[in-house]
């Protein structure tokens, strides 16, 4: 047999590199198993506790056993006593559980508290509020002095929970709002010691159900004075969230964080809609709302600007600058009155290059993406819902909007060809092709409105049918020649860009003409028209063939490619 060899010696004072891998801690993920039992198993008794006192009070009540008094009394007894109770597992080590414990006696507390006032009415609703306020704050403190933001999602829900829970169906506008108010604020001071991003996210959607909630059941216009108060108010605590969390604290992952990112932009879209839902036949006091807005949050952004630095910070503070630009943006179509709507249009167009701006500069993808919708919106509004009554030809509001939205386009084609990565490429040949759609609508919804306004004039004097036929034909044909000629023109681009993308998009749109020609054109069009539309369509496409024929970009040569991806 032949020994095996033997391992060279270690030095003495050394220990063996697979000893060291042995020894180093390991940072194990929990097994499902585990989570299932540590976690899942916790949530669900917790929620089991809480049904099975709502049983156990129904089957006290139906048979009697103890009378109502006793029956909050216990439930109230029951439930201090098992936060208090909490406290001996957590000084062990057991916090989890404790946790649990604390969020089954809160529990308790806030049924036996709603029993006490809205079934048995033995306490007012008022004082019950407030008995529930009290269990709310302390369950914020309890999350503070334990560093528990699991009790501060506890108390949040609770607390949220509390005006429902006590409702009479009255409205108590100032009641409601100043306590939902204190909630926020609590917030707002718990974020500058603790970067609970969970929780702002909880109170701001608990204000906008509690808000949207009453408004749409109980607003009515001679409240708006308290209503305006409540909301600006409402949308200035979550505006100075950015302002009050320490920015280095709240970071916990790499890149700016989204919290005090989208938090500010859903802020202060909710705000303006608060204020527009109650101003919308008011447009000069809405534009004055729209530029306070806009400054209020431009000196935001001054202030977070000197406070922090980096590249994060810097993200916060251009979405502020982005934010003051759509409000101005938003003040003027406001200004101009309903009828010149397709502001708004161009104030998204504008915004979503804004943000796209500054998602480029900061490399925030996130950003990217919004950028990205706002500007399928602003298309989709400009495409299908904004009505335009034009009376110039190209000289109008709706030719000028898709001049706007060509253009923005058109910097994403440029910019993205010089600037865009390889995984970018498909968003930025997307925009090349949005922009030529573009492009041809507007020219042919020109040529159909100079048409129709053509045949209105005719309708108010005594022409013949003959001429409003005749109409009808040189309209169809002026399409076909506005497709001719910027088929033919985006070709020549191509060939002058070297660019087979933008080639490809010509041949599809000669396609096109060439099938109008043979499938309408022969048919309606007037002989002479006939005639010109096909031998006008003839000569484009033999000087398209002769370019390729002559082969001016070497597309035959044996590996020959194409120096740009380009427009």
């Amino acid at each position: 047999m032949v020994a095996p060899a033997s391992a060279p010696p270690v030095p003495s004072g050394t220990v063996p590199q697979r000893q060291l891998s042995a020894l180093a801690p390991q940072e194990d993920k929990p097994s499902l198993e585990s989570k299932i039992g540590q976690v899942w198993l916790n949530r669900i008794g917790i929620v089991v506790m809480l049904v099975g006192a709502i049983y156990f009070l129904k089957l006290a009540i139906d048979n009697q056993w103890i009378g109502p008094s006793a029956q909050v009394a216990i439930g109230i007894l029951a439930g201090i006593g098992l936060v208090a109770w909490s406290e001996r597992f957590r000084s062990k080590g057991h916090a989890p559980f404790s946790y649990s414990l604390k969020a089954v006696g809160i529990g308790f507390l806030y049924l036996s508290l709603w029993a006490a006032s809205s079934y048995y009415h033995l306490i007012p609703t008022p004082v019950a509020f407030g008995a529930m306020a009290l269990v709310t704050a302390a369950t914020i403190v309890m999350a503070v002095a334990q560093d528990a933001e699991l009790l501060a999602t506890y108390a949040l829900v609770g607390g949220f929970s509390a005006p429902v829970l006590v409702s009479t169906g009255e409205n108590h506008e100032m009641a409601l709002f100043t306590y939902v108010c204190l909630l926020d604020l609590a917030i707002l001071v718990l974020s500058r010691f603790k970067p609970w991003k969970r929780q702002m996210w909880l109170s701001f959607i608990g204000t906008l159900i509690m808000y949207w909630g009453w408004y749409s059941d109980k607003y009515t216009s001679d409240q708006r004075p308290m209503t305006v108060f409540f909301a600006v108010l409402f949308g200035a605590i979550f505006a100075a969230i950015p302002l009050v969390t320490p920015f280095e604290r709240s970071k916990r992952v790499e890149g700016p964080s989204i919290t005090l990112t989208l938090l500010p932009l859903l802020n202060a879209g909710n705000l303006f809609l608060a204020l527009y839902s109650m101003y919308r036949d008011e447009t000069l006091t809405l534009t004055w709302y729209a530029l306070g807005l806009g400054a209020v949050y431009l000196v935001i952004g001054a202030v977070f600007k000197r406070q922090f630095s980096g590249k994060e910070a810097q993200v916060i503070y251009l979405l502020h600058i982005a934010l003051t630009i759509a409000f101005i943006t938003i003040a003027i179509p406001l200004k101009l009155q309903h009828h010149n709507s397709h502001w708004i249009t161009i104030g998204w167009l504008i915004e979503s290059a804004v943000l796209l701006w500054i998602a480029v500069k900061t490399e925030t993808n996130f950003l990217r993406l919004l950028a990205g919708s706002t500007l399928a919106l602003g298309i989709f509004r400009l495409l299908l819902i904004d009505q335009y009554l034009t009376r110039q030809l190209l000289f109008n509001p709706r030719f000028a909007t898709y001049l706007v939205a060509i253009a923005i386009m058109g910097a994403i084609l440029y910019f993205g060809d010089l600037y865009g990565s390889e995984r970018e490429q498909p968003f930025v040949k997307l925009a090349g092709i949005g922009l030529n759609l573009l492009a041809l609508i507007a020219l042919t919804l020109e040529a159909a409105d100079y048409f129709s306004r053509r045949q209105s004039a005719l309708y108010n004097t005594a022409a013949d049918y003959t001429t409003s036929g005749d109409l009808t034909i040189a309209h169809h044909f002026t399409d076909s020649a506005i497709w001719l000629l910027y088929g033919a023109g985006i070709m020549v681009f191509g060939f002058w860009k070297k660019s087979s993308f933008v080639r490809w998009q010509a041949l599809v749109l000669m396609a096109l003409t060439i099938g109008k020609a043979f499938v309408y054109d022969a048919w309606e069009l007037s002989k002479g028209l006939r005639v010109l539309s096909f031998m006008a369509l003839g000569v484009v496409l033999l000087a398209v063939s002769f370019a390729y024929q002559r082969d001016w970009l070497k597309l035959s040569s044996p590996g020959a490619g194409e120096p740009s991806q380009g427009k």
